[in-house]
Parts: structure tokens; sequence; C-alpha cells
């Protein structure tokens, strides 16, 4: 069909107020997209342009050829260029537009894009005859778009793929992105990056680009892409668009846009007709894998990128390939004259190879699995997915395990460096692919492995951690190896149960076989036997000890792993620790080692709950802990001290006959010389627990203010002068239990008093604390007696001392009367 034209030119000399007028116009074309199209064509000249150009210079100025998007869906394209003012006298320049309509769904004659009309001669510079022209078809130029183009992209190399990339951008419908400005010095030269897009983009693409080659106002056009001459590059920076100066130096750096850098490498190979092809291949449009792999197929070489692109794309569509290029696909992948691998691409070859597997030949796939192979072996990609080892059957098979045999065995045998979890598992796995014999080296290896695994696992995250699924696809693979490395974790587990316990919660490791593996099996069994029996840490004990399938008395060990799982970070109590203790012999827990956990519930539970000291009539201690408790630590502890006499030793011990003796101190005949065996054994168990010593001085001072205590333990205590003992028996004395005594018993009262006035030259500590008990403890006491009370106080005073005594507690008293009297007598003098 014919298309409607317009014309449009500018103002003449003298005709001020106007920028120009339409000339003629087609049919079809209405006064709004009139008013919408005459900014469109409007051309203005570069700066510097003579008033008076020559021919030459004239030629030489911009053509501002443009494809536009109207508001009503149909479209415009256009030239504008600078014509020679005829009229009047002057020669000065103007411009003359020439346009033709597209309705919406009609496209240029022929089908041909719009970029394809740039060169076309029917681009006339007057208008013809008459006020509206004939509708005439516009077909293209003779010389195709893509004349000249490969030359054209070699010559930008360094700008080309970055340019694509944003052509690509600009071109999809929903982008909302800044519009593209090429800078170049000849218009021409931004036709054919336009050229290039038309190409290399598909077709529904380039017929979205809207363009202008040139403009000197880049901030307000309507195009998607516009070109500017280099004077004009900072306005279009200065407006927001991105900028490409081609007309400068090289740009530093490229783009990450993998479809464009293949696509820029295509150009460079100078094959163009690619692009077409790679179309043709299932796909998104953009995606690069198609474009990778018509690349790689055709002999071009691409980037790490670029090949694993082609990789993923062949491993998703391993039936959309021919045999023949399956076949140049897997050589230029797997070519040995690569070094730029990156961990993406051998992943990707990966899956490729494991799509190929099966369906190709082994001839096919067996570059690919050497490829694969080597990388495990000497770059340490630890991710990779391995082939199967049918895969190295044949002779392709034999040679890589020569060549990468030793490297394994040496590095398997290596005991000085750090080997990470992934790494030994790795290796392990292509050394049975390749059929590597290691049996020699594997004891070593794993025993090096198994404490490896639980330190990685350790400072993991939460989950799994990275190296589980390839240690688990070997333990299913290498019977021998999953045999030797549940052995190892066996017999390390005891020294570390708590952390192979963790372990085997987040790596679900098989040992369901014929093997026994007591500890692991514990280890496995603890995690749902807290959550069933909650805190009942004894019933938890039994029913990890029977997951073990081992009598204590069998295998001591198994006691070691169950006291770790159960009581990992904190003592037993006594009642647990003689529960453990009755559970095994002795020599058992000898063996075992558990006889510490059972020294520290005897220490702990005597330190629990220390408070202010003194004895209450219900029984509580000095410290505030039931006297009970304390008797059940106590006995342990004279157990503990008999069952391993030759294993408890220094503080410990120490502290353990503290603990005994505070027993017998309460409730037995201790030994003569309490006082100084309490000093003797807290100095030997320092340092000392507070809680310990403070019980310790408590069960000393109670027993040392009973009535029926020897009198050399008082001495002994007394002139001992120890300052913290003396302390203690003041806290004793002072308290209510000892207070209600005194008040009501005349003969204890008689005996403190007796025991408090005995000693008044015993050093230093012990006379003031005397002095003190007696006024501020006894003196209250007595004040609250009956008379009867008091005279038999003071009695019992003199048939156990003397009538010296006696008398000294009738002069005490009475001071304590006349104090009494004398405050009574000033207190009358005062009222009245």
């Amino acid at each position: 069909m014919s298309l409607a034209q317009v014309h449009y030119t500018s103002a003449a000399p003298g005709d001020e107020g106007t920028a120009g007028r339409f000339t003629a116009v087609g049919p079809g074309v209405s006064g709004a997209l009139l008013a919408e199209i005459e900014p469109l064509v409007r051309y203005e000249l570069p700066g510097g342009v003579p008033e008076r150009p020559s021919d030459g210079e004239l030629r030489s100025l911009p053509q501002a050829f443009g494809y536009f998007a109207l508001s009503d869906g149909s479209r415009l394209v256009a030239r504008s260029a600078p014509v020679r003012d005829t009229g009047g006298t002057g020669a000065g320049v103007r411009f003359h537009a020439h346009a033709v309509h597209l309705p919406p769904g009609v496209p240029l004659p022929g089908d041909r894009l719009p970029v394809e009309a740039w060169r076309s001669p029917h681009w006339v510079a007057v208008t013809p005859g008459g006020a509206t022209p004939d509708p005439l078809a516009l077909p293209p130029g003779p010389a195709a778009v893509s004349e000249g183009l490969d030359d054209f992209a070699v010559s930008r190399g360094p700008w080309l793929a970055a340019v694509l990339a944003d052509l690509r951008r600009a071109s999809d419908a929903e982008a909302a992105g800044r519009p593209v400005a090429l800078v170049e010095r000849q218009c021409a030269d931004v036709a054919r990056w336009l050229g290039l897009a038309s190409v290399t983009l598909p077709r529904e693409s380039a017929e979205r680009l809207t363009f202008t080659t040139y403009t000197r106002r880049p901030g307000s056009s309507a195009s998607r892409v516009v070109g500017v001459l280099p004077e004009d590059a900072g306005a279009a920076r200065a407006a927001g668009l991105r900028v490409h100066a081609c007309a400068g130096p090289a740009p530093a750096g490229g783009t990450e846009d993998v479809w464009a850098t293949t696509a820029a490498r295509v150009w460079r190979s100078r094959s163009p007709e690619l692009f077409r092809e790679a179309r043709e291949l299932p796909g998104e449009p953009f995606a690069a894998g198609p474009l990778a792999v018509t690349a790689l197929c055709a002999g071009i070489a691409l980037g790490p990128d670029g090949r694993a692109a082609a990789a993923g794309w062949a491993a998703d569509r391993p039936y959309a390939l021919d045999a023949q290029r399956t076949g140049r696909l897997v050589e230029a992948i797997a070519s040995p004259g690569i070094d730029d691998r990156t961990a993406a691409e051998f992943d990707a070859a990966g899956r490729l190879f494991g799509a190929l597997e099966g369906r190709c030949p082994a001839s096919v796939t067996a570059p690919l699995a050497a490829m694969l192979v080597t990388e495990a072996v000497r770059g340490g990609n630890g991710s990779l997915e391995l082939p199967r080892r049918d895969a190295f059957a044949g002779p392709e098979g034999a040679e890589v395990a020569e060549r990468l045999g030793p490297e394994i065995l040496t590095e398997l045998a290596d005991t000085a460096g750090s080997r990470s979890v992934a790494r030994t598992v790795q290796l392990l796995r292509v050394a049975r692919l390749l059929g590597v014999d290691g049996t020699e080296s594997l004891p070593g290896v794993v025993d090096r492995l198994a404490p490896a695994l639980l330190a990685e696992a350790s400072v993991a995250q939460e989950g799994p951690p990275g190296f589980a699924p390839a240690l688990l696809e070997l333990l299913d693979e290498q019977f021998e190896v999953r045999t030797a490395l549940l052995g190892a974790l066996d017999r390390i587990a005891p020294q570390d149960p708590g952390a192979v316990a963790r372990f085997l919660e987040r790596v679900a490791l098989p040992f369901t076989g014929t093997q026994a593996l007591p500890h692991l099996r514990m280890c496995a069994e603890v995690p749902e036997a807290m959550a069933t029996l909650g805190g009942d840490r004894a019933a938890v004990w039994h029913r990890v000890l029977r997951a073990a399938g081992l009598s204590p008395f069998a295998e001591p060990l198994v006691l070691r792993t169950a006291v770790g799982l159960v009581w990992e970070d904190r003592a037993p109590t006594v009642e647990e620790a003689r529960l453990l203790l009755d559970a095994a012999t002795s020599d058992s827990h000898r063996v075992a080692g558990t006889w510490a956990r059972l020294v520290d519930a005897a220490l702990s539970t005597s330190t629990a709950g220390t408070s202010a000291t003194g004895t209450s009539a219900s029984g509580t201690s000095a410290t505030g802990t039931s006297a009970t408790g304390t008797d059940e630590a106590a006995r342990l502890a004279h157990d503990l001290l008999r069952g391993f006499p030759g294993e408890i030793g220094g503080r410990e011990r120490a502290g353990l006959l503290l603990l005994d003796l505070v027993r017998e101190l309460r409730t037995g005949a201790p030994e003569p010389g309490w006082a100084e065996r309490v000093r003797t054994l807290c100095a030997q168990a320092e340092p000392v627990e507070p809680a310990l010593r403070e019980r310790a001085h408590a069960a000393l001072v109670e027993r040392l203010l009973a009535p029926d205590r020897p009198g050399a333990e008082l001495y002994d205590f007394v002139h001992g002068a120890d300052a913290e003992l003396i302390a203690a028996y003041d806290r004793t004395a002072r308290t209510a239990s000892v207070r209600s005594r005194l008040r009501t018993q005349p003969a204890y009262a008689a005996d403190c008093f007796t025991v408090w006035t005995a000693h008044p030259h015993a050093g230093r500590a012990w006379p003031p604390v005397a002095a003190a008990l007696l006024d501020d403890v006894l003196r209250p006491a007595v004040r609250g007696m009956s008379a009867e009370d008091v005279a038999e106080v003071e009695a019992t005073v003199g048939r156990t001392g003397s009538s010296g005594r006696a008398d000294a507690f009738r002069d005490w008293n009475r001071s304590s009367t006349l104090g009494r009297l004398g405050r009574r007598i000033a207190g009358r003098v005062r009222r009245g």
C-alpha cells in the first residue's frame, strides 16, 4: 500500500516568530498528528557552522534520521537534512524534513525495519509540486543496512558489549530505564549502531527501538536511542542518559551481561548469521545459552561466563542439539587449552555431563568426565557433581587414572597440611571413580577425617554443614570407608560425646548395619530421650545406656559417654552421683574416668545454697542447706575416698576429707584435733570453695558451742588464734538458736559464761570476741531469767569451776543489775 508522506521546512529569513511550516501533507495525517510530528522533525545546526558554508561543508553536516512512536499507535520514519537557502539574496542554510507515516500494524514496503531506510535515495530535500503530494511508496535503498557492519563492529570492539546491553534494555517494552546516548562524530555511525541492533535483536525488539541519529537536545528527545556529537555529550550526561562515548578513548571495564558479551564476540568474529541460527533454538529471547551454544559450535572462543551459560542451557535441554553439535559443544567446553574456568562453569559442566551421560556415547562425554575429575583433584572444587564410575571404564579412564592417581594418594597420605573435610571426601570419591587403590592409607585418612568432621560442623551455621551431601554420598558408595569412618567416630565419641551428638543431629550418618558402634548409638539416642523424658536425667541416662547394647561392666567407656551426654555442662546431683556409683564397679568408673564427675557432684552439692550461718531447729545447717543433703554428700565423699584412693588427690581429696569431717563433727566422734584438721584441710583444698570453707567452720563452731565438747578441743580452738574460725564462732553464738538455749537452759548459760571468761589472755582475736559475747549475748539472756534460774546459773558456775568463778559471775551479774538500777534512778530524776 502507499504510505502518506509529510514535508516540513524551516522558516525563511524574515519569517520571524515561526520555526517552520508543513509544505505538504499526505492523506490521513490529521492536524493533531501534525502538532505531534512537528517537534520530532525539527533540526538544529551544530555549533560553529559558517553562515554561508561551502558545498563540501554542507554535505558534512549531520542528518537526523529517526523512527518515532506516535500517540495513536502509528509510527513515523523521517529524515531532516540541512539544505542551502536559495531564496532571496542569501546563500545560508535551512533544513528540510521528509517523513513517512506508518499507520498501526503497517510495515515499510518489503517488510523492512525502519533503520533499513536510512540510505534510501527516495528521501528528498525539496517539497514536491502540489500542496498535497500523491501517496508514494518508499522502498528501502539499494544498499542493505548490513553492508560494512562487520568492519564497524570490529572498530567499536571496546564499546560493543556495553552498547548492545543497553540497546537490548532500551528495546524492552516494560523497561523504564534511562535513554541511551551514542556519541559519534558522524551520524552515519549512529545509524550503523542501530543496524547492529537490528541484526542482533529479535525483530519485535528492534521494532520497539525508537531512535534519532542526531539531536542537539538529548534531554528532551522522545526516542529511546539518540545520537549526539562529542560537543553535546555533556548535555546528555547532565540529562541522566546512559552515555557511550564511542568517539573517545576506549572505556575501562565491561558489562556483566553475558548475552551482550557473547553477542559482541560473535560480531568481532564477523559471524552475524549466528544470531538468526541462535534464535531458532529454544529459550528466552535474550538468554545467553542459545547464543553461546551457537558461537561455541561455530568455533568462536568465549569467556567462562559464556561457556557456563552454554553448558547450563544444554544440560537443561539435552535433546535440543543433534549429535554433531553436541560433540562440538563438549569439545569447546572441555578444551585443554582453557585456563580461566570458574567454579560456576565447572558446576554447569558437571550438570551437562549428568544430562548427557547415558544419552551419548562414552567417547563424547569422556572429555567432560576427564575435565571434571581433573578439576576435583587439582582445582580443589569440592562442590562438583562427579561422574559415575562407569564413565572411566575405557582407555580414557585409564589415562586419567594414571595421571591423577599418584597425586591423589600423595595428598591423602599428607599429615602436615590442614585439609578440609570437603577436600578429603572429594579425593576419596575420585579415587574410587578412577579405581585408585588407597587401602593402605585409608586408616590414617579416616583417623584425621573423623575429628575434622566434628570441628568443621561445630563452626558451621544452622542446618547441615556444606560437606554433608558429599559425605553421605561417599558413605553410600564405599562400604569400606563407611565402616572405617564410623568406627573412628565411635572411638572418639567418649572423649566429647556432646559434640558427636550435635553432629549426628545435623548429619544423619548411616550406622544401622551390623557394626556395634555403642557410643554412636548412644549419641544418636540422647536427643529423643531428652525430648521424651524431660528433666529426669536419671531416666535419660538409663535409656541412653540401654541404647549402647553393652553393659558398663563389659565396656566401661559407655559410662563416660553416657555421663558426658546427660551431664555434659553440669555436675550430677548427689542422688544422681549415687546412682552412677552403684551402677558399676569402682574399676569400671576408674577405667571410664567418671569417678571425677562423682567427685564434682560431692563437692558441688557441698557448696550449694549458702546463706547466713547457724543451725535452725528444723535441722538446717549453718550454710542454709539441709543437713540431710550435706550428710548425703558427705557419705558420698566417704565412699569416693574409699573407692578411689589412688585417683583422688590434691585439693579434691582435701575437699572430700573436709566434707567428711563436717559429717563427723555433726553426727559422729571425729578424731581429736578438730580445729587443726579444719585449718589444714582448708589450706590443702585451696582454692577452696567459700561455701565449703564456711560449712566446715560452721560445723566446727557448732560442735564447740555444744556443752559436751571436749575441753581440749575448745582450748586448741581458742589458743589457735585463727581469726576466721573465731569470727565464725562469734556469728554462730549470736544466732537465735543459741540465744534461745541460753535463756532456757541455766546450765548452758553457766557453761558459756565459763568458756567466755576462761581465756582472757588467749591471743588478740579471742578476748574481744568473748567480751562482746558476754555483753551482747549472755547478759540479755541472763536478764530475762527468773531469780531461781539466775541462782542455778551461779551454782553451776561454782560447781564446774571454783568459788572464785562463782564470785566472778556474781560480780558480773551485779554490775549488770546496778547498771539497770542506776538507769532507773536517773530516769526518775529526769522525770521529776
